[in-house]
This record gives structure tokens, C-alpha cells and sequence, in this order.
């Protein structure tokens, strides 16, 4: 998956805006013989307001999917960040990755910025992409 600077740009402000609870989205864009390339950042509310998890507002969930039809885009990526913790999913991260067609990426604030993405099956990562 290929994500933009301006939009990793984006996610790291609205990730240090947010801290020290966790901030979460939706990578939107195109999939084509290139790859998936992501176009834009969707932001949700995290309506757990935690530093430790999130959970999307419903209302935004059902937005954004609105948003990408509307667009002829796809939801390539649910992404979150970890503002004192690594770019890698928690036990709890991997245990709610339910949608095997999609990445998940995670944006650390910790000892600097770094954006990783993940194919998660079953409960296991098996395929890890570095972006940042």
C-alpha cells in the first residue's frame, strides 16, 4: 500500500493533535495493477477517548463508507495511533482485526514517528509493510 506524504503528513497532525488519547481513521484510495494507493485520510472520533484503545463513532463509521461510495474510492486501511507505544499491533488490536481484506496501519509517537501497516489474519500478522 502506498500512502502519500501529504497524507502521512496529516495523520501525524492529527495524531499529536489528539495526544495523548489515541486518534483513529479510515485510509481511503484506489486499488489498481500499481498496488493500493491510499488518497486520503478519513478521521473518526474515538468515542473512547483513551490513550490505550479506541473505538469508532458509529455515525462516522457509516459516514465514511458513504463518503468512499460517493467518491469511487475504498477503504484500504482502518488506522489508529499508539502515542506511547510501538507501530504494532497490541494484543487487543489483533484480537478486533476482524476484516481481512483491509490493512491496519499504527502511527507511533514514541522515540519518533513511525507508520507501519499490517495484513492481519486470524488473529496473526503475516504480512508487515513499513511507511514510515
Amino acid at each position: 500500500m502506498k500512502i502519500p506524504q501529504t497524507v502521512i503528513d496529516k495523520l501525524v497532525s492529527q495524531a499529536q493533535q489528539d495526544a495523548p488519547n489515541e486518534t483513529c481513521g479510515y485510509l481511503l484510495g484506489i486499488s489498481g495493477e500499481e498496488g493500493d494507493v491510499v488518497t486520503e485520510n478519513y478521521w473518526m472520533e474515538n468515542i473512547d477517548h483513551s490513550p490505550e484503545h479506541f473505538s469508532f463513532a458509529p455515525k462516522d463509521q457509516f459516514a465514511a463508507l458513504k463518503y468512499a461510495r460517493q467518491n469511487g474510492l475504498k477503504i484500504l486501511a482502518n488506522w489508529h495511533s499508539h502515542p506511547a507505544s510501538p507501530s504494532r499491533p497490541s494484543q487487543e488490536d489483533l484480537r478486533l482485526a476482524n476484516d481481512p481484506t483491509i490493512r491496519y496501519a499504527i502511527l507511533s509517537l514514541q522515540e519518533g514517528i513511525h507508520l507501519n501497516s499490517f495484513k492481519i489474519l486470524n488473529g496473526e500478522v503475516v504480512n508487515k509493510e513499513v511507511h514510515l
